[in-house]
């Protein structure tokens, strides 16, 4: 791997039952009425509902970068395939206007760039240009950058 960025993490299970726990404590440390039964459903409820957003979250936000594939979410794109990474935008040059890239699909099954990530445009073979997303895109630029510039080399 070359880089990794998990949609979801397992940790977050534990928080409703440390919640109840905390609930419990106090409860036996100030009250005559213990709720043992009921902290103990709700702690198990809360970790279903965070189950069910966490394997989401991982099957379509995990990004993982390889020396040959870059997976978004459910999608991959051969590195071979990428013909251009396109630089942060510099939006004093374009006036504040966004990049024709910015504009374009987000790889994955989402209608967008998923909440609390930023794009990185890609140009692919074809002519088309994509926007591959990552919560640390610049290490992900980076990265892809020197995969692609690699390529080239190999192919000249």
């Amino acid at each position: 791997m070359v880089f990794v960025e998990w949609g979801g993490r397992w940790r977050t299970l534990a928080f409703g039952p440390i919640f109840c726990g905390i609930a419990l404590v106090i409860e036996l440390l100030t009250g005559p009425v213990v709720h043992w039964i009921g902290l103990a459903v709700i702690a198990l409820v809360l970790v279903g509902f965070t189950y069910v957003q966490v394997v989401a979250a991982r099957r379509h936000a995990t990004v993982r970068l390889t020396r040959d594939m870059l997976q978004q979410g459910t999608e991959d794109v051969d590195i071979d395939e990428i013909i251009t990474v396109f630089p942060e935008p510099d939006y004093e040059k374009t006036g504040g206007d966004p990049e024709r890239w910015e504009l374009a699909r987000a790889l994955g099954e989402l209608s967008g760039v998923p909440r609390k990530r930023h794009g990185v445009g890609l140009r692919l073979r074809g002519g088309g240009l994509v926007q591959a997303w990552a919560k640390d895109e610049e290490t992900l630029r980076e990265r892809l950058t020197e995969l692609v510039a690699a390529r080239k080399q190999d192919s000249a």
